[in-house]
C-alpha cells in the first residue's frame, strides 16, 4: 500500500511519500487541493496521514475523503512521541511529512470519518463558546470599574454579548433540528438528568462517537479516565490526562450542578465518596465520568433516560 504523509501549514502543505524520495508541495487553497489530489492519484495513493491542526487541515481533510483517499488524522502528541522514538533531531516541513507518511503506514487501522455534517456544526459551536468567554470577560472587567461611563460601557457590552450568544444558539439548534436523526440523538443526551441543552450540544458535536464505543473507551476519549502511575513498590496516584478537553470541561461544569441537585445516582456518588474522604476536585470528576456513561448508554440504547425523580413521583 503506498501511504503519503502531509505536513499542513496555513499557506502550504508539505507532502512525503513513505519509503521513497518523492517531496511535494502546494498551496493550501482549492486551488492547491486540487492539484494534490492529481499528484496523489498519480502516485497510487492508497492512505494519507497528517496532523490534526484544526482549521488549517479541515478542508483539506473533508477534500481527501471525498476524492475516495483512506485518510488518517494523527494526533501532534502520536507524532512528537513517534519521532523520539526514531531519535529524530531534525525538524523541517519536508521531514515532518516524511515522519507523518511513516507513521501513517505503520497504523494498524485508520479510524472511519466522523460524520461530515459535524464538522460547521462544530465551527458554529466554538463561535457559541468563545461568546461565552467574551461574555465573562467583560463581566470581570465591569467588577474591576469604577468610573461611571465605563460602567455604562461594560454594562452595554455584556447584554450585547448575551443577545448574540442566545442568537448564535437558537441558529444553531435549527440546523440541528433540520437533521431529524441529529436531533433525535440531542434528545436522548438531554433526557438524562443534568445535562442541559447546552451540555448535551457539546456532547452531540464534539464526541460523535457517543453510543458507539464502551464505558471504558468513551470516558478515555473525553480525558475523563485515571490512569496507572505505579513502577516496582512505587504507587503515586492515578491521573487523568488527555482526551477532549472542551467536552471534558462541559460535562465537569454539568456534573457540579447534577450532583447538588439534578441527577440522583450522582447525588449519591458525590455524598459517598465525600463521606470517605476523597477531595472534592477528585469526587467532580468521578461525577462527571457517571454522567457521561449514562449519556453513552441511552444513546447506545437509544430510549430516553428513566428519571428515578420521576417515577418516584
Amino acid at each position: 500500500m503506498v501511504v503519503a504523509g502531509i505536513d499542513i501549514g496555513k499557506a502550504r502543505l508539505d507532502v512525503a511519500l513513505h519509503g521513497a524520495a518523492d517531496r511535494m508541495a502546494f498551496d493550501n487553497s482549492a486551488a492547491g487541493h486540487h492539484q494534490l489530489i492529481q499528484w496523489l492519484r498519480a502516485a497510487q495513493v492508497v492512505r494519507v496521514g497528517l496532523e490534526s491542526t484544526g482549521s488549517y487541515s479541515q478542508e483539506v481533510t473533508g477534500t481527501l475523503r471525498e476524492a475516495g483517499f483512506e485518510v488518517a488524522v494523527l494526533q501532534p502528541l502520536q507524532v512528537r512521541a513517534f519521532a523520539q522514538y526514531r531519535l529524530r533531531r531534525a525538524k523541517s516541513d519536508p521531514l515532518d511529512a516524511a515522519l507523518i507518511a511513516t507513521c501513517a503506514a505503520l497504523l494498524d487501522k485508520v479510524h472511519e470519518a466522523s460524520d461530515a455534517r459535524l464538522v460547521p456544526l462544530a465551527e458554529h459551536l466554538r463561535l457559541i463558546e468563545q461568546l461565552e468567554g467574551d461574555v465573562v470577560r467583560a463581566k470581570t472587567r465591569l467588577e474591576a470599574a469604577h468610573l461611571a461611563h465605563v460602567r455604562r460601557f461594560l454594562r452595554r457590552e455584556v447584554e450585547r454579548l448575551e443577545r448574540r450568544e442566545a442568537a448564535e444558539r437558537i441558529l444553531l439548534m435549527k440546523s440541528i433540528a433540520a437533521e431529524p436523526d441529529l436531533l433525535a440523538r440531542l434528545q436522548l443526551i438531554q433526557s438524562v438528568d443534568g445535562v442541559g441543552e447546552r451540555t448535551a450540544l457539546s456532547l452531540l458535536l464534539l464526541l460523535p462517537e457517543l453510543g458507539r464505543l464502551e464505558r471504558e473507551p468513551i470516558v478515555s476519549l473525553a480525558g475523563l479516565a485515571p490512569f496507572v502511575r505505579q513502577s516496582g513498590k512505587w504507587r503515586g496516584q492515578s491521573r487523568i490526562g488527555g482526551g477532549r478537553d472542551r467536552v471534558r470541561r462541559t460535562l465537569y461544569a454539568a456534573s457540579l450542578a447534577a450532583a447538588f441537585r439534578w441527577n440522583p445516582a450522582i447525588k449519591a456518588l458525590y455524598q459517598r465518596l465525600k463521606t470517605a474522604g476523597k477531595p472534592h476536585r477528585k469526587i467532580m470528576i468521578a461525577c462527571a465520568r457517571k454522567m457521561l456513561i449514562q449519556v453513552n448508554a441511552v444513546v447506545a440504547r437509544g430510549t430516553p433516560w428513566i428519571s428515578s425523580r420521576r417515577v418516584a413521583a
